[in-house]
Order: C-alpha cells, then structure tokens, then sequence
C-alpha cells in the first residue's frame, strides 16, 4: 500500500565515504559548496525519516544530530567533492536507521512487555535546542524540527513496520513514502536494486495483509467520540458494540507504570480491561486528539496526561487499540524529556 512522498521526493546520488562510490568528482577551485542553509533546510525531511524508520522521535532526532556531525566531520575538499550533498545526508541518515534498527530488536527482547511506537501529536515540534528534548504544540517553533503527518505516521502503519526486518522497512519507507530511487536505496543497503525491490514489496504486502484499507477520517472521528462517551459512562454494552469482535488492545508502560504485558483480544475483555482502568482513576478527564494523524483519546488526572491511546477503525468498528502509558513516550503531551528508551 504505497503513500505519496510526505516530506521530499527522490535525492539523487552521493555517498557517506568521503568521496565514495556514486560520487563524482567536484571542482573546489569553482565550487564552494553547499551552504548552511541549504544543509539545515534538509533537517525536516531527515528527521520525519528518521521517525518514520524508528518509530521514536528522540531516535530521530538524534540520527539527525549524528549525520550532521558526520558532515561536518569532512575536509571542505570531501565535501565540494559529493556531488549531491542532500542524497549523502538521506544515505547517512538511513544507515544510521538501518544499524538502530537491528540493535532495537535486541533492546527491545529485554523491554518489559509491549513495545509500542512514541506517539506525537498534530502541530507538535520537537525543539533540540534550548529547552533540550522538549516538546511544543504551538506554532511558533522552527518548521525543520516539525514531523509531518501523514498515512505512513499512522500508529498502525509505524506498528506493522516494526514487524518487518530493518532492510525491509528501509527499503520501504526511502521508496514508498519519499520516492527514493531503487539504484539510490541499494547503496545503503548494501543490497542490489532488484533484491531492494523485493525488500519493499514484501514490506508493502505485509502492510495489506496487516492494514486492510479502513473508513474515512469522519467515520474514524465519530468511531472515536463515540467510544470516549462510552468510556465516560462506563457503558459496557455501547462499548463493545463498538468494538470489532476480535479488536486487540495492546498497551505499553515499559516497566515504568502498570500496564497490560500481552496483547487482549476480543470486545468483551477488551471493554471490561477499559472501563476496569478506568474505575480505578474516578477523576480523569478524557479528551479526543490528533495522534499520529488520526483521531484518538488522551487520558488525563489533574491536567496531566498519563496516556495516549490511538485506534484503527474498520467498517464502524475499531479493530486495534494501542494505548501507550510509558510516561517516557507521553512528551508531547507533557513537555517533559524522556529518560531512556
């Protein structure tokens, strides 16, 4: 299921070796190179990459950081002599990715029960400068440090992308979301162009397996804003009826609050474990948000919130919950920066 590029198209040829292979030679006595701001105006498209590969927006952020330092780590001879300076800054990125990528899945066999995606929110910037690793939903933040939201942000597309292997989701996300040339995509892989193709049309029939096509974003709003009223009354049968029979909730406290350690399938158990939370908290707030570009519900006590839960919906029903509860991935919404991952 492909989606239109989201923040930038094709990114022609370099290479993260000095000079490396694909690059051709500069001229330094006439070209003086790229300037500062044409490099940091690529910050946006690197960063939405990098979360769209890491499903972590302080992951991302940190790629980011890293490709620049290694920029920056060249001779100005090494740099007149790439070619395309913004395709050596996607490639560097993406290798970045392709090696967190294969270390998070050893992290993440040691991480108490589910691991879920960090959600974000519509309008949030992340701002590494001052007031490091905070979160704003205000506009008066720089541009280049927005994720765009799109399809390929959703929480169910980043959920079945972290089911694929590294390359796959690679390979996916350079070619289907940012329109990345197969040729280009093989030189950070490794890989050849054909064998690149194949990594990303098995990504792409794992999302149709996984995602079936689902309603429109008004059904999903008035899905949504029925199930938070369900939820406020505690009405156990309005809840299930909303809910697909074999809907499966998911949720993620990383060992640092209570939480489900195992997906819950079925609507019955589904809306019992829902309103059961719920009971035990008698003075939260529920509010309907953008999370990840679609509708959903945050959970909040006192004006704080303690959880984000984002929904898939389906022919009126919601067929998956995620409901993330791990106070480090709720920054966005509370300003504050996480501790680890």
């Amino acid at each position: 299921m492909p989606t239109p590029p989201a923040s930038g198209s094709g990114s022609g040829s370099g290479s993260d070796s000095d000079q490396g292979p694909g690059s051709e030679q500069g001229s330094p006595a006439h070209d003086p190179g790229p300037s500062l701001g044409s490099l940091m105006a690529e910050r946006q498209r690197l960063l939405n990459l990098g979360y769209r590969m890491l499903g972590s927006v302080q992951d991302a952020e940190d790629v980011v950081q890293e490709t620049y330092t290694r920029w920056y780590a060249l001779s100005e001879p090494q740099q007149r002599a790439i070619v395309t300076p913004m395709a050596w800054l996607t490639r560097v990125a993406s290798r970045i990715c392709l090696d967190q990528l294969a270390s998070a899945r050893v992290r993440r066999e040691r991480y108490t029960g589910e691991w879920l995606p960090e959600p974000v929110r519509g309008g949030t910037t992340w701002t590494s400068a001052a007031g490091a690793g905070r979160t704003s939903a205000t506009g008066g933040d720089d541009p280049a440090d927005r994720i765009t939201l799109d399809e390929s942000v959703s929480m169910g597309m980043l959920v079945v992308l972290d089911s694929v292997t590294p390359a796959e989701r690679v390979a996916f996300v350079l070619h289907d979301v940012f329109g990345t040339p197969f040729t280009e995509i093989a030189e950070t892989v490794g890989r050849s162009p054909a064998a690149c193709r194949q990594l990303a049309s098995s990504a792409r029939r794992r999302l149709a397996e996984r995602r079936p096509v689902g309603g429109t974003t008004t059904e999903h709003r008035q899905v949504v804003s029925a199930f938070r009223e369900a939820c406020e009354t505690g009405d156990l049968d309005s809840l299930v009826a909303l809910l697909d029979p074999a809907v499966e909730s998911r949720s993620d406290g990383g060992g640092k609050v209570r939480a489900a350690l195992r997906p819950i399938t079925g609507a019955d158990k589904v809306a019992r474990f829902l309103l059961g939370l719920l009971r035990r908290e008698p003075d939260v707030e529920l509010v309907e948000d953008d999370i990840n570009g679609t509708p959903g519900v945050t959970v909040s006590i006192a004006g704080t919130t303690i959880a984000v839960l984002a929904a898939d919906v389906r022919d009126g029903l919601i067929t998956d919950l995620w409901l993330v509860v791990n106070p480090d991935k709720l920054h966005a919404w509370t300003a504050t920066a996480p501790d680890a991952r």
